[in-house]
């Protein structure tokens, strides 16, 4: 019971602290960490909103670049870096379960791709809401 009580608070405490926590191993763990974070940072949060990660996912940001550019308006199939024509696997966990399981690597490419689509990070928000609707695609 002690050893759950204390899983429980170091969950909370790395999804409030940390940009995730380091041990969610499938989406929904990870959606999990976001949601904490959302909640931390703006007590009106709700929920996560699939149709809203669906529009900032396609949405044209700075540089002329959406996260579609590379990924395609079809995150379920193959997509294809704008700059350097390397392939990149479906986003989609529906398409490709291994997305989305390494905390390690989520925040590295939505570092870097935020970085490059937004010029900034993207908010748990926006990260929560293009999980949902990843998420969401069969």
């Amino acid at each position: 019971m002690q050893h759950q009580r204390l899983y429980g608070w170091l969950i909370l405490v790395g999804s409030v602290c940390g940009s995730t926590p380091i041990w969610a191993d499938t989406p929904q763990q990870l959606l999990d960490g976001y949601k904490a974070q959302a909640q931390a940072e703006s007590p009106d949060f709700k929920a996560f909103d699939p149709q809203r990660g669906e529009q900032f996912f396609n949405k044209t940001h700075a540089n002329d670049w959406s996260c579609a550019t590379c990924h395609t308006s079809n995150p379920a199939a193959m997509g294809k870096h704008d700059k350097t024509a390397k392939s990149i696997d479906p986003l989609a966990p529906s398409a490709n379960a291994e997305r989305f399981t390494n905390p390690k690597k989520v925040e590295k490419w939505f570092k870097r791709n935020c970085n490059d689509v937004l010029e900034r990070t993207c908010t748990s928000l926006e990260k929560g809401d293009v999980l949902t609707y990843l998420l969401s695609i069969q």
